[in-house]
């Protein structure tokens, strides 16, 4: 990885409020100032310790603010440069990449996983054969979902996770099912280290980190740790917000789980898979990587979300969802101490994205309403455009 440094000011606030925008009059400015009042209080209601989010419109950042300290009873701020770990967020990424290689012939989706991982085996040798590079990256191996994910919870080393998949037989075919991974999700990094002779980390940096100028981004529990201005986790307990170790365990799985970021770095993100950033992300990755593949039905089933949800599929590392019937792009993450969630809608052209260094639903919540309220607006200002059409 590359070392990176970038200067910041000390903030002398609890609550930290950032507001760029190249355009006061967005249709969505009204939506965008509430939720930063609806972020503030319920962080506060729930004793979250700390988190921030980033509205973005076009290729601006129409509304950023953070909240809190980077720990519990901590006298440093969170900014908007604090690094936080995006958790399964980092699937995005994973999934952008190997994009951009199948895009660029380094390989193909139908490929049999075998091919660059010849001792994976399971149960039964014929579904061996039949799990392709494009099932790994689209969630449908037809695997028990989070196959072995409770050994890389008690921080089991990977190399001896692996051969245990011997003893799996698939819930279906390959490609049929939805199953929701994080280890066998990963075999794509061997594949994509294999046909570019690069590491997965510096692929990501150099292809995307480093283009996008995402300043503080990085992969690794090292490079995190090495990072200053970072959220530390804190777990749920009976008495509250408990403060914790980082924990090295999801960070063997690189591409599942091991990017770290500050809420800058993703309005960065967001702007370019709105499309605005094609020399990087181009019209034809971004179109692969939100096509609808294996349908998720349990998604439809989400506490906080159900009724907005008419349909959810997995694209190619995100989730691809029909809200009140429109396109949302989305993906959430969790992971000892941290959650975060990101989206955007390609048509409305607007993007949100929320990092909290402490474990609570509220996320789903704010996410659900925020997206609600986005889609109720532009409803809005289209009736209030025909009408005016209509008068005229």
């Amino acid at each position: 990885m590359f070392n990176r440094s970038l200067p910041l000011l000390t903030l002398p606030l609890v609550s930290l409020f950032f507001s760029i925008s190249s355009h006061a009059q967005s249709d969505y400015q009204a939506v965008s100032d509430n939720f930063k009042s609806q972020f503030h209080a319920q962080l506060k209601k729930n004793k979250v310790p700390g988190g921030a989010f980033v509205i973005v419109e076009n290729d601006k950042v129409l509304k950023m603010s953070a909240f809190g300290k980077r720990g519990k009873g901590d006298s440093l701020n969170i900014n908007s440069h604090t690094v936080f770990r995006l958790a399964s967020v980092s699937k995005t990424f994973a999934g952008t990449l190997a994009t951009m290689l199948v895009q660029e012939d380094k390989f193909n989706w139908n490929e049999p996983l075998q091919k660059y991982m010849p001792d994976f085996t399971l149960a039964d040798p014929v579904a061996s054969q039949q799990i392709n590079l494009g099932h790994i990256i689209g969630q449908s191996t037809g695997l028990m979902p989070n196959s072995y994910d409770n050994i890389l919870n008690a921080n089991g080393k990977l190399s001896k996770i692996i051969p245990k998949f011997s003893k799996l037989t698939p819930m279906c075919t390959p490609g049929k099912c939805y199953s929701y991974q994080n280890i066998a999700f990963s075999f794509i990094q061997p594949v994509i280290e294999q046909q570019t002779g690069d590491s997965y980390a510096n692929l990501v940096e150099k292809r995307i980190f480093q283009p996008l100028n995402m300043q503080t981004a990085s992969i690794g529990i090292d490079n995190f740790l090495a990072t200053d201005n970072r959220a530390s986790p804190h777990i749920k307990t009976r008495s509250g917000f408990k403060q914790v170790k980082v924990k090295s365990n999801y960070y063997q799985v690189e591409p599942a789980a091991g990017v770290n970021a500050s809420i800058t770095d993703l309005s960065k993100w967001l702007i370019a898979n709105l499309g605005h950033n094609p020399k990087v992300l181009s019209p034809q990755l971004l179109a692969e990587i939100k096509q609808p593949g294996v349908r998720t039905s349990k998604e439809l089933r989400r506490r906080e979300w159900k009724t907005h949800l008419q349909n959810a599929h997995y694209g190619k590392g995100w989730r691809v969802y029909d809200f009140e019937g429109e396109e949302l792009i989305y993906h959430a993450g969790w992971v000892a101490g941290y959650v975060a969630e990101v989206a955007y809608s390609p048509r409305l052209q607007v993007g949100m994205a929320m990092l909290l260094n402490g474990e609570s639903r509220v996320i789903a919540k704010l996410g659900a309403n925020f997206w609600h309220n986005i889609f109720k607006q532009h409803a809005k200002t289209l009736k209030q455009s025909n009408k005016q059409k209509t008068a005229e």
